[in-house]
């Protein structure tokens, strides 16, 4: 068939995609149909630049209205043999360039630590993602690496818990970190979640590997405060076929209170078995 009688391949649909050492999650659109399935490996084209990424799902409006603040782009192909061997290899200049930025800081005297590094598949720019206690002047020091590597510079400062998202891998539950997996937004976590859940309040055993409070706390805590809405206060009065009685505290998950009755007894009380609230 001449190249004048080619006809592209018509759009295919809309692929949530996952690309990026913070890995974002977006919609991309397929140009020209890629065949791209959930799983695959994927050459696109984000407003970064050209980038390595994963296919999670169709961008169903159910799927977008699940991420905050999606990403835009376009899959440009579905990863070849070629492109494998580029990503292995990038990963590797990676490596070299965290210790060779590593050195241009500490030859700056600058008081801040690089966490991670990420280099575009396409080249187009190199990312320094690092830690410091407050503001860091590196105007120098991004002078310094383009001349050493030759590309865009960018830095970004991120906290302890985009650290543990960049480098983290298993959590005390013995699962890979949540927000290394799943997560797309960090959500907020208090001191406050672990007591209604009657954590222990040892901060060595609720911290995440961040060194913050656990993420895991926040995603039942709308199932404990649903549960102890239904549940009489403490300090309330109540009437059971077992008699009146003060409640004294709260077995949240399993819906029962510990009641203390007029005659001095403390037993544990189904919320069902409540007769009247006083």
């Amino acid at each position: 068939m001449s190249v004048t009688n080619y006809v592209p391949p018509p759009p295919g649909p809309a692929l949530l995609v996952r690309h990026g050492s913070m890995r974002f999650i977006g919609e991309f659109a397929q140009p020209h149909a890629s065949g791209a399935r959930r799983g695959d490996v994927v050459v696109a084209r984000t407003e970064r630049g050209l980038e390595s990424g994963a296919v999670l799902c169709p961008a169903t409006p159910q799927a977008l209205a699940a991420i905050p603040e999606p990403t835009r782009g376009e899959i440009v192909r579905v990863a070849t043999a070629d492109d494998r061997a580029k990503i292995a290899r990038v990963a590797e200049q990676q490596k070299q360039q965290y210790d060779a930025g590593t050195k241009l800081v500490i030859q700056h005297k600058l008081a801040m630590q690089i966490v991670d590094v990420e280099y575009l598949f396409g080249g187009e720019r190199l990312i320094f993602y690092f830690l410091a206690e407050g503001r860091v002047d590196f105007r120098e020091l991004v002078k310094s690496m383009a001349r050493e590597f030759h590309t865009r510079i960018e830095l970004r400062q991120i906290g302890v818990r985009d650290e543990a998202k960049l480098l983290a891998d298993y959590g005390d539950c013995g699962k890979p970190v949540c927000c290394n997996s799943h997560m797309v937004v960090m959500p907020p976590v208090s001191m406050r979640m672990a007591k209604l859940q009657k954590s222990t309040l040892d901060p060595t055993k609720i911290s995440g590997r961040c060194g913050r409070l656990k993420c895991c706390l926040r995603f039942e805590q709308d199932v404990y405060e649903e549960f102890q809405a239904e549940l009489p206060p403490i300090g309330s009065r109540v009437v059971t076929d077992k008699g009146q009685g003060r409640v004294l505290a709260h077995e949240i998950l399993a819906r029962r209170l510990l009641v203390e009755f007029e005659d001095g007894r403390r037993l544990p009380v189904g919320v069902d078995e409540v007769l009247t609230r006083l």
